[in-house]
């Protein structure tokens, strides 16, 4: 693929980050919300990073999935996520958090806004961008 080629977000590339966010989702440590969620990022060259949920005792030290798995993106060099897919225990479909939701946002192109895919555990998703889920995000540039 040429570098200025962009990646197409095909069914079987959205199959496999929701592989990749399972995969992620074994690995949760979270012993007080027994809440599991993985999560899985592409950025625009087609790389993939995931990351899971990590509690803590101190709550407000918890961090998300998919914070977790934008940061490895981010120390790897990443700055512009093309999709996020989100699995979790829950029974109905969770989105990412407030927080989750402004991190996604920093890192996604006004031309292309990042999707976001929510899993639940019973295989309801939901499919939406992160203009859908914060229309008017906090933005210095």
């Amino acid at each position: 693929m040429a570098d200025n080629e962009p990646i197409e977000l095909t069914l079987a590339l959205r199959e496999q980050l929701i592989i990749e966010a399972i995969d992620a989702q074994t690995n949760a440590y979270c012993p007080y919300s027994n809440f599991a969620v993985g999560a899985a990022v592409l950025t625009e060259d087609g790389s993939i990073f995931k990351g899971c949920n990590v509690e803590n005792a101190s709550y407000g030290l918890t961090i998300c999935a998919e914070r977790n798995a934008i940061g490895a993106a981010v120390a790897a060099g990443h700055l512009n996520l093309l999709l996020v897919v989100v699995v979790t225990s829950a029974p109905t479909v969770a989105r990412p958090c407030g927080a989750c939701r402004q991190v996604i946002g920093e890192f996604s192109t006004r031309e292309r806004p990042t999707t976001i895919v929510s899993i639940a555990a019973s295989g309801e998703s939901a499919v939406e961008t992160i203009n859908d889920l914060l229309p008017e995000r906090f933005n210095l540039l």
